[in-house]
Formats: C-alpha cells, structure tokens, sequence
C-alpha cells in the first residue's frame, strides 16, 4: 500500500443523529456483524463485512452512548441516557430485558468466559454478565441467567464511569473516567482497584487485544498501549490532534488506527508510530474506530452520522519486517501462553480453595438502512 493512500469505504447510512460506538462480534458461522450506537436513541446491526443493514432495535427514549454483541452475536446489550440497559434478541430485534438505572448509562459490555474456564467447577458452564456504567458512578455487574435478580454494584469510582471492559477471563474490570484521568483495573471478587493505568486526560476509549495481551487507550492527543498482564506502558504516540478513539489491528498487531478531531481516521505503524495511512470522508469528527475481528477492515463513526467501514489493504511488507525482527509472532505466542498460564494458576487456586472448604474526494460505495 502506498503510504498514505486514500482507500475508497463503504458508507453506511441510517443514523439521524451523531454515531457515538461500535462494537464488532467475533466471527461466527454466520459471518461477524457490526452494531452501532447513536444519539438518535436506535442501536443498529449491520453485516460487518459489507455493512448491510440488518434491523434497528426499537425501544430507548434517550441517547443511546454504547452496544455491544455477545460471542455468538445472538444478543445484543445497550446503554442509554434514558436512565437504562437494554438487552436484546439480536434475532428478532425484541427487547429480553431492561436494567433500570439511576442516571444516564455510558457504557456496557458483556462477559467473555473463556471455555478452559468453564471446566471449573465453581463457575456455571452458562455463566454470562453484563456490566454496566454511568454518570451514577458505579459499576453494576448483571446476571443474564437471573436478570430480575439485583445487581452486583461497585461504587468507588472517582467520577461518572466513560468506558468498561472485561479483562483476565471475566475475573478484572477496566473502567475509565470522564471527570478525570487513568483507567482503573478492579478485581471483580473483592470490588478493590488494583491497578491504576496514570493518563494526563479521561481515557475517552479503551480497548483490550483480542489475545489478551495489550491494553489500547485513546486520551487527549495521544494513543497508548498498555501491557494487560503487567500493566506497564509499552508505547505511546501523540497525535496533532484531539483523539477520541483507537483500535490495534488483531490478527498481526503491527498497525493501529485513530481519530478525532480532524475528521479523518488515521493509520499508524505500531512499532514506529509512523502515519502509514490517512482516510478523509467523514463531515465531522471521528467518535468511534473498531478493527473487524479478522483485521481486514475498520469501521468509524462520526458527528456527522454516518458510519464507513474501510478495508486495510496489504498487510504484507510490515508484517514481514514484524516477523523478521521477531517481534510479532512470538510476542504473540507469549502473550497467549502468559494468560493461559494465569488461567490454569487460577484453576489450582479455586479448586484448592473448594477444598479447604468442605474438609469524501473519492467515489464511495453507499450502503442505505
């Protein structure tokens, strides 16, 4: 790919208002589809591949600030300024539930229980949750097997929750702040922080690698890179601009993208920080960037409410120079075996304890919801 070459996206249309988030699911049988959320209160799915519209789930009365999709993509969960979470038949569009909060709800994500977990016998093999955040400052952990059943609540945030994720197989929390900055890792059995990642500004996105090993968070002009099981700074790029978004590239790790400010979705070398790409379409600044779980392609979504999904082009010479140098496979391959490691630790120590118990400017494809 020549170095910053414009690459012509698909426009997706739909959205009457600003696109505020988007959430890929892993590839299933079916393909992997592309949910976003938008401050016209009607979450969307799309085919993530050629952004095809799906359907449109009916039923929020606020902003909707966040979506996600289970792993099999058959649910769909959303987070509201109506005061409330939904979850949803990602099927049939009908709404399985509605968690009530006490104020606006930024952010949600669903549990990800990794099947080596699932042996144990302390957790249920249909073990599945939803956290959610807000302008409440708390973090509230739901029971989709119990929905009607309280929540758990952790309720020491510093200010209104902005961003949520799941680390460590479902047993640590990421959460970030709008009111202040660092992303916070807390430990879901004890509902302490452990691990306080310092930023300068409010982590506005925060994103964990699809194999568990880096950290991506976005906070004034700059993209960091975090190590998720020593939670030391790896990289850190400034931008010339406010970003509010970033993703890295999941299947080579070698590339990251990012936006903002200035309207246009920027592709960068990981191990160099070098501008490899700048794609400009977008009539207003850039609020969300999600990699397609293979890594061919991205999705942005901006102000001006539309989403566009770009394909990367050739991974081929930086993968190469990754490889040579020896940097991304076996980075890789460590980082795996790191947390499958912590896992298997994990059994023994849970299974000891049971024990002890009982003894635009280029022609675009348009793709109309």
């Amino acid at each position: 790919m020549d170095k910053k070459k414009v690459v012509a996206p698909l426009v997706c249309h739909g959205h009457s208002r600003p696109v505020v988030d988007l959430s890929y699911s892993p590839i299933t049988p079916d393909g992997f589809f592309l949910i976003s959320a938008s401050k016209d209160s009607t979450p969307m799915l799309r085919n993530g591949e050629t952004g095809d519209w799906i359907g449109t789930f009916e039923g929020h009365k606020g902003a909707v600030w966040s979506c996600c999709l289970d792993k099999h993509a058959l649910r769909a969960a959303s987070a509201s300024a109506d005061f409330s979470a939904k979850l949803w038949d990602a099927l049939t569009g009908d709404v399985l539930h509605s968690f009530d909060h006490k104020h606006i709800v930024r952010a949600c994500a669903f549990s990800e229980v990794p099947p080596a977990l699932l042996l144990l016998k302390f957790l249920q093999q249909d073990t599945n949750l939803l956290l959610t955040g807000g302008f409440e400052k708390i973090l509230r952990i739901f029971d989709l097997n119990r929905p009607d059943a309280p929540p758990r609540e952790i309720d020491s945030s510093p200010g209104s929750v902005r961003t949520v994720a799941w680390l460590h197989s479902d047993q640590t929390i990421l959460s970030s702040s709008g009111d202040a900055g660092g992303l916070r890792l807390w430990d879901v059995r004890s509902g302490k922080v452990v691990q306080i990642l310092e930023t300068k500004f409010p982590v506005t996105s925060a994103e964990v690698s699809q194999d568990g090993r880096y950290i991506t968070t976005a906070d004034g002009s700059s993209v960091k890179f975090w190590d998720a099981n020593h939670f030391g700074l790896v990289k850190s790029h400034d931008l010339p601009c406010k970003v509010e978004s970033a993703s890295l590239e999941p299947k080579f790790g070698n590339r990251f993208i990012a936006g903002g400010e200035d309207m246009w979705v920027h592709v960068f070398d990981f191990h160099t920080g070098e501008e490899i790409g700048c794609n400009k379409g977008h009539h207003g600044p850039v609020h969300c960037l999600r990699f397609s779980p293979g890594g061919e392609s991205y999705a942005s979504g901006s102000e001006d409410g539309t989403i566009r999904i770009w394909q990367l082009g050739p991974l081929g010479q930086i993968e190469d120079n990754s490889t040579a140098n020896g940097s991304t496979t076996a980075n890789a391959n460590d980082g795996i075996s790191e947390v499958t490691q912590k896992i298997d630790e994990l059994a023994v120590s849970e299974t000891k304890k049971m024990e002890e118990t009982q003894v635009d400017g280029v022609e675009q494809k348009v793709v109309d919801a």
